[in-house]
């Protein structure tokens, strides 16, 4: 039988979780609306300052998504676990400094063309698209091998996942944003796929874990 101080700790620890839970619960539903604003700056109105500072808010906020994420799906398979914790905050931070980069020029544009070049640290999404589909597409495949997420969920994150990984090969390879082969999967992942992922899993990890 577990003594008074061991069941305080143990019900202090289960009140800790449930309290960043709920945080990144919030988070993540402020992912999914800055990642539909970023879109619609990005795409329809392309206004520099206001999607990059969705973008640097959503990646701060994915970066506490990822952390909640790791934590509920660990014991499935710790190591590949860990690798999509590592691999998911590092292409958040990616993606805030690249919209760090995009809001410095935005607010105060160099007197050159300069900023046409691909970003050193993100070079043509390489992190915010690229690496955090992969990213994506592990954890989500986690997530159907663990209890408490409706069975829908990871076939979202499969194809976000699917999706943004076919967005950087895009960037990468046709260069022109009207090119349909390239807009057409980016509107469908920033206007539907994105906002529906994220919060749907917002409101998932704000309800109370259930023990396996």
């Amino acid at each position: 039988m577990a003594s008074p101080t061991m069941a305080r700790d143990m019900e202090m620890e289960g009140a800790g979780s449930m309290s960043f839970d709920r945080f990144a619960g919030v988070a993540a539903i402020a992912a999914g609306v800055l990642g539909l604003l970023y879109s619609i700056a990005f795409v329809i109105l392309k206004n520099q300052l206001l999607y990059s500072i969705c973008l640097l808010l959503g990646a701060l906020a994915t970066t506490v998504v990822i952390v909640a994420l790791y934590r509920r799906v660990q014991a499935a398979e710790p190591g590949i676990a860990q690798v999509g914790l590592l691999v998911g905050v590092t292409a958040a931070l990616g993606s805030a400094v690249h919209a760090g980069y995009d809001l410095g020029n935005a607010i105060n544009p160099p007197p050159n063309s300069a900023t046409d070049f691909p970003s050193q640290i993100d070079p043509r999404g390489l992190l915010t698209f690229g690496i955090a589909g992969l990213s994506l597409l592990g954890l989500a495949w986690l997530m159907s091998r663990t209890t408490g997420f409706p069975k829908a969920l990871p076939y979202v994150g499969y194809l976000l996942g699917a999706l943004l990984v076919l967005i950087y090969l895009g960037r990468l390879i046709i260069l022109d944003p009207n090119n349909l082969a390239l807009l057409l999967p980016a509107a469908v992942a920033g206007l539907v796929v994105n906002p529906v992922w994220y919060i749907w899993l917002g409101l998932t990890l704000m309800k109370p874990k259930l023990n396996p």
